[in-house]
């Protein structure tokens, strides 16, 4: 990866302890693992279900479900998929325990495996996710929909009315709120809407979730009081990805820890942190996919040289089928991959950079980590592990210098990942 030129923070760094230097303690809270569940996985080839989650190993690693996608539709929440979500008959072959579902049962699909997996795993918390395009949040959002919009959200996922025939309540722990992005007229929106789901969240029952998807930087909001936004929720899980892809003709680490040649997680956390969210209110996004590039000289072993972007994300279990025909070069500074073959480039995640993410949100008492995709992961979930250990474990390297904040909103950040 580039070559990031340390300051002399980072040799002040070496002279102390680690865990001195970071502010991590014996006492330090558990840091959290979260992944995105894909409701579109049931379609894949082969498809992902949510029997992998417990098969892969990934499912007692996790300390909070997204499950992607619940819809908006008429300022109101919707169910995204219906076959998907409610109305699939799973089989013994992929249903969670090997049971098969009946199929005269009012609830089946994705929701009723989710039930099975929280009585299996009851200290897993599952939220869905709400997505949808900007002009949906948008309208619900506005202060004479927000209420009945947030209510409607209540009723559907935390009641469970799913539709007619159907009630099963807490299969979901609160709601992921995706909104990518408010206009600028929207900004004041944005947190009030948060607020309404704080206060009708609380008036259901304790211990309900809120938490939001943020991007690259909170330049993207506009005048939205991060500060502010930090006291409603409980999680802020930064899609610290897609700081370069095929939208650039130059090749690049598209999810770098460090860099100088675009946007970083680390420039990431720390805008943030500058708008007023604490430390233990951040997840550290680690993507799962991959872009590449092809028709790439071999100047640099094909890093930073331009090249024909490929208009196609790739999942890691793709990528990792590549390895063996060609070469993997890696970033000294941010352990970031890349595959070069001579003529392709791929700019990616593994095992070795996902660790050293884990570990940055370690050093750096982060809330923790957020993963965007579990089912783009290898079939024994060697990425959601290792970012896990890299949480988790004992440290053994010093912190790398923290890098100035303020590049990431003049950078073309590019579209955030759907």
């Amino acid at each position: 990866m580039r070559r990031f030129l340390l300051s002399s923070l980072f040799a002040l760094s070496v002279l102390f302890p680690f865990l001195k230097m970071s502010g991590a303690t014996e006492g330090s809270p558990r840091q959290l693992l979260v992944g995105y569940f894909p409701q579109w996985g049931i379609y894949n080839d082969p498809p992902y279900y949510v029997k992998d989650l417990v098969t892969s190993g990934a499912a007692p690693l996790l300390d909070q479900l997204n499950y992607a996608q619940g819809f908006i539709v008429n300022a109101r929440c919707a169910v995204a998929d219906p076959n998907a979500d409610l109305n699939l008959t799973y089989t013994s072959i992929n249903s969670i325990d090997g049971k098969a579902d009946r199929p005269a049962s009012p609830l089946r699909g994705s929701f009723h495996q989710l039930q099975k997996l929280k009585k299996r795993y009851p200290r897993l918390k599952i939220l869905i996710s709400l997505e949808g395009k900007a002009h949906s949040f948008a309208e619900a959002a506005q202060p004479e929909n927000r209420a009945a919009f947030v209510s409607s959200c209540i009723n559907m996922f935390v009641r469970g009315r799913f539709g007619p025939g159907i009630k099963a309540p807490r299969i979901f722990d609160g709601f992921d709120v995706d909104w990518e992005y408010p206009a600028l007229e929207d900004a004041p929106n944005y947190l009030a809407l948060l607020q309404e789901f704080r206060k009708q969240l609380n008036g259901v029952r304790p211990g309900l979730k809120l938490t939001i998807a943020a991007g690259p930087s909170p330049g993207m909001y506009h005048s939205v009081d991060f500060a502010a936004v930090a006291q409603v929720v409980d999680l802020i899980g930064l899609m610290n990805y897609d700081y370069v892809g095929p939208w650039h003709k130059e090749t690049g680490f598209h999810a770098p820890l460090y860099s100088e040649h675009s946007g970083s997680a680390d420039r990431t956390v720390h805008a943030y942190q500058d708008a007023g969210v604490p430390a233990d209110k951040l997840l550290l996004g680690v993507p799962f996919y991959g872009y590449s590039w092809k028709s790439v000289g071999a100047d640099n072993h094909g890093l930073f040289q331009p090249g024909e972007a490929v208009h196609q994300d790739r999942p890691y279990r793709y990528i990792q089928t590549l390895i063996a025909s060609s070469t993997v070069y890696r970033d000294a500074t941010a352990q970031a991959p890349w595959l070069y073959d001579g003529d392709t480039f791929w700019t990616y995640e593994d095992a070795v950079s996902a660790r050293f993410k884990g570990e940055y949100a370690q050093q750096h008492v982060l809330a923790g980590a957020m993963v965007w995709e579990l089912g783009e992961d290898s079939s024994d979930a060697q990425l959601l592990k290792a970012v896990s250990a890299g949480l988790r474990e004992p440290l053994t390297r010093p912190a790398v210098a923290a890098q100035p904040a303020a590049l990431s909103d003049s950078l073309n950040l590019g579209a955030a990942k759907e």
